[in-house]
């Protein structure tokens, strides 16, 4: 179904979402049975939460992996995550798999629907997998896409407002996560989140971490442009990708390494051996005299960990970019736009997958919030509408110093308008549009 035709119908047909809850059910059930289970036999580490999941996904996998077991992986950047799945074939949504045995994840979606996710979880375990890292969207529970998949452990990093266009409210967005640790034998959570009693309620076992509570706290904390560094315990925990967020994700990760028996040196080693992940605070550097990140961030949480990590900036000022996306939770844009204009000193607001919804009616939804903290359009804010022009602008006006921030779509491969997907990679863009101002 055309995704503006399918938003249209979930819109205009009230209880659409809850009346083919017994489609979603039969799915699954048939999905399992066709695959064989393949989540069975596997261990299964689920990670859920609004920020923070993709990033703590792939430091769990690269961690296991370092240290000798053979994991896969399947997150909302991409799924495989062994060397041997290089070349083998793959499935829509796949492309060719890089020297670790990803497969880029093309579809703007998270845990994919259950016939996809029982497919490719064959294909991990029949390259010798015994582990799985999944995240989980709260959505997938909601729908038994994780149906026939036994949860070891669940982990969950944190819970903010996103997605109430489908829940309604924020209690049943929290309680449709809290199904993963109702299914989990052990549980890890983030005790610095309000939200985490309800989910530790739901285990028999499990533990917490933090920076300011949790039988795993973070203490010495150091925070630089090359990572993060902090004592936990009897080790020195060190990151190679910055930003306060990252002691949470590495904390989360410790955890997990401690349940599943690994020794300090191999989780130490396990967390460093990350180098990046694609879309999370990504710098894309080809010569220029100021500095450029995309990140994926697109809800007021991810918003302030991203601002958190690069502001004040000493040596010059933050030009940031964002849109918000069609048919999505609303009621956050003008805060969202508000929470940018505090931290930057100059805002462009653009289009980001906005389907089909009025793109310029969005941005004037961001713009309210970027007024409200003092910001003037056409003075230090604008609207761009076309993303690429967007981009263009933003570089265009960066100096030495300055840092240009790139937000909302980080490791999306297409944008949704009206009529459809559209190849778009803001990774891509952005080093075009710095090469563009250098060769002038």
């Amino acid at each position: 179904m055309d995704m503006s035709i399918k938003d249209k119908v979930t819109d205009h047909i009230p209880g659409y979402n809850k009346a083919i809850l017994p489609y979603h059910l039969l799915k699954a059930e048939v999905s399992g049975v066709k695959y064989g289970f393949p989540g069975k036999k596997m261990t299964v580490i689920g990670v859920t939460g609004t920020n923070g999941k993709t990033s703590t996904s792939f430091m769990i996998w690269k961690m296991l992996n370092n240290s000798g077991r053979k994991t896969g992986l399947m997150t909302t950047v991409a799924w495989g995550g062994l060397s041997e799945m290089v070349g083998k074939p793959g499935d829509s949504g796949s492309r060719e798999g890089d020297k670790d045995g990803l497969h880029k994840q093309l579809k703007h979606m998270t845990t994919v629907d259950s016939m996809t996710l029982n497919r490719r979880m064959k294909t991990i375990l029949e390259t010798g997998a015994e582990y799985l890292v999944l995240e989980v969207t709260s959505h997938a529970m909601v729908q038994f896409r994780t149906l026939g998949i036994p949860i070891e452990i669940a982990v969950m990093t944190n819970v903010t407002h996103e997605h109430l266009d489908y829940h309604k409210t924020f209690e049943n967005y929290r309680d449709a996560k809290v199904k993963l640790f109702k299914k989990a034998k052990y549980g890890i959570a983030n005790a610095d989140d309000r939200s985490s009693t309800f989910f530790m309620n739901a285990v028999s076992d499990g533990t917490t971490y933090g920076i300011n509570r949790g039988r795993l706290k973070a203490e010495n904390i150091e925070l630089s442009a090359e990572g993060v560094s902090y004592d936990v315990q009897d080790m020195r925990i060190k990151t190679r990708i910055p930003g306060k967020f990252m002691v949470y994700n590495s904390l989360a990760a410790v955890a997990v390494g401690q349940r599943l028996g690994l020794s300090e040196q191999e989780i130490c080693d396990g967390i460093y051996a990350l180098e990046s992940v694609e879309g999370r605070m990504n710098r894309v550097e080809v010569g220029q005299d100021f500095m450029a990140i995309v990140d994926y961030a697109h809800t007021p949480d991810a918003f302030l960990k991203v601002y958190e990590s690069v502001a004040p900036n000493k040596n010059g000022r933050i030009i940031s970019l964002f849109g918000g996306a069609g048919r999505r939770d609303e009621t956050t844009r003008d805060e969202r736009g508000e929470i940018a204009a505090k931290y930057s000193d100059v805002c462009i607001i653009t289009e980001d997958d906005s389907r089909d919804e009025d793109p310029e009616k969005i941005a004037k939804m961001f713009l309210v919030g970027c007024e409200r903290e003092g910001m003037k359009l056409g003075e230090d804010v604008f609207i761009e509408i076309d993303r690429k022009k967007a981009i263009e602008k933003a570089v265009s006006l960066a100096k030495k110093g300055d840092i240009v921030l790139i937000l909302g779509k980080g490791h999306e491969k297409t944008i949704l308008r009206d009529d459809g997907p559209h190849p778009f990679e803001d990774l891509v863009e952005t080093e075009k549009a710095i090469r563009k101002v250098l060769e002038k």
